[in-house]
């Protein structure tokens, strides 16, 4: 029992350097994007970027984190698509900038526009944020999304709305998938399997392990309309499931 509660302690104790290194990290590296992006005249491709080669690998080495991604091939990425993740822990957003090569912006809940580095630097690159009971404003800044995408950029985004607890997929919610029947750009499952036990969704406590990224075959979107857009997210819940249940041992 002692040494189990010596151990317990000695997790805290790391945990709590790690959580100062996030917020540390997170901080400087918003901060020089930030002033990049003003140096570069409000271009947002190299800090976009830099979420990705210098973000993310930060947090995923600190957490002690190895990522593993298939299915690149699938996806030609020279086109603007919509990508659709599972969700279990708050790691996966690292995940999928280091995953996929290309800038991505991300559908994100309105409350994290009120904190500090993380709200700045999203509403600097154009996030999409989830507006609850507001839908003129909603609307009018998804259209603006669907521009962006219809223009070449790519959107991320977690359909559940929450992490999943138990690691089940949950329902996907059907905004992501308005702005590809809008954009006419494909839908491209993502199983994230691994991340809600380095991280689990409630507390701190991270652990060293494995987050596998998986990326499924592109949804075509040609032909459908807004109608279509619940079977469209029932699609992709499942691809997302079956990709999951695939990699069961």
């Amino acid at each position: 029992m002692g040494v189990w509660k010596s151990g317990a302690w000695g997790w805290r104790a790391w945990n709590g350097v790690q959580l100062v290194y996030t917020i540390a990290w997170t901080a400087g590296c918003i901060t020089l994007a930030l002033l990049v992006l003003l140096l570069t005249g409000g271009r947002r491709g190299l800090p976009l970027r830099m979420a990705a080669r210098l973000w993310a690998p930060g947090l995923l080495f600190g957490a002690g984190a190895r990522l593993r991604v298939e299915g690149l091939e699938r996806v030609d990425f020279a086109k603007p698509h919509v990508f659709v993740a599972n969700h279990q822990s708050i790691i996966d957003v690292c995940a999928l900038f280091r995953a996929l090569p290309v800038p991505i912006r991300f559908v994100i809940k309105q409350e994290l526009g009120k904190v500090p580095f993380i709200g700045w630097y999203a509403r600097a690159m154009g996030m999409l944020f989830i507006e609850r009971g507001r839908a003129r404003e909603a609307a009018a800044r998804l259209q603006g999304v669907v521009a962006l995408v219809r223009n070449g950029d790519s959107l991320c985004a977690f359909p559940e709305g929450t992490r999943s607890r138990d690691g089940t997929v949950g329902p996907f919610k059907g905004g992501a998938f308005q702005v590809a029947l809008a954009a006419r750009v494909p839908v491209v499952p993502i199983a994230i399997q691994g991340s809600g036990t380095v991280l689990p969704a409630s507390g701190f406590r991270v652990r060293p392990g494995t987050i596998h990224v998986r990326i499924g075959a592109p949804i075509p979107t040609a032909g459908l309309d807004a109608g279509d857009r619940h079977a469209l997210a029932l699609r992709a819940q499942g691809a997302v499931a079956a990709m999951l249940d695939a990699a069961q041992p």
